[in-house]
């Protein structure tokens, strides 16, 4: 993290470019940085918050079945907006609603818990590592050159995404490629994390009363981890 290591700074160096919003005008992403958090890999009170999340997503499919979800159609017309297949390349949201029917992969502390928010408020959320992370975010359509790191088989590879593509990345490469498809492993979290960066993308028609209703519950989770834990968070839209 860069600008002298002031949160509130480095997310007002956070940019959103001008030819994603001409895609998607209604886009809006809210980031929060939240440092000081105690390392640790899943434990029980992570565990019973996705278990609780899982319930509350299983009684919401019930009534309204993943390919129906509001959020979800919105993010497939997205993806098909700059020539992605949605079909085959899931949106972040999708692919983990796809899967509360069998469970959810239990990860690390961290991700099982930004998973929990990301389901049970039917919104894409990602986290990154803040102390691998070089530079601020930034949301661009791709020239086809950056760097994404990724694993196959336990060995490190290294892709690139289409020119035009949806990315986020930072000044050392792509770290999540498609919007909100799959992240680097480069910034990966892990047990060992206590800095994050936490990326919420929204469309219509989830509105920004609920984008920030997701933002306080994970601020207050992630709160209760210690009383050291500090959260920032920044709203980027479109002018």
């Amino acid at each position: 993290m860069s600008s002298s290591n002031d949160p509130s700074q480095y997310l007002e160096k956070a940019h959103v470019a001008p030819e994603v919003f001409q895609l998607r005008p209604d886009y809006r992403a809210l980031l929060m940085v939240v440092t000081n958090i105690p390392a640790s890999p899943s434990d029980a009170a992570s565990e019973a918050f996705l278990s609780a999340a899982e319930a509350s997503a299983k009684s919401a499919l019930a009534q309204t079945p993943v390919n129906d979800t509001p959020h979800v159609a919105a993010w497939r017309e997205a993806y098909k907006a700059f020539g992605a297949k949605p079909k085959k390349t899931k949106n972040s949201l999708e692919a983990l609603l796809s899967r509360v029917g069998s469970g959810l992969p239990r990860v690390n502390r961290l991700t099982d818990i930004y998973n929990a928010i990301s389901i049970k408020h039917q919104i894409p959320l990602g986290g990154e590592d803040l102390d691998k992370y070089e530079g601020a975010p930034l949301l661009i359509r791709a020239k086809g050159d950056e760097k994404f790191i990724t694993k196959s088989g336990g060995e490190e590879v290294t892709d690139h995404p289409k020119p035009g593509e949806v990315v986020w990345c930072d000044d050392a490469g792509v770290t999540c490629r498609l919007w909100n498809w799959r992240q680097c492993s480069r910034t990966a979290l892990s047990d060992a994390t206590t800095s994050v960066l936490f990326i919420m993308d929204a469309l219509e028609p989830l509105d920004d009363a609920k984008l920030n209703a997701a933002a306080d519950e994970l601020s207050s989770e992630l709160s209760k981890l210690s009383s050291d834990v500090k959260v920032y968070r920044r709203l980027l839209r479109a002018s």
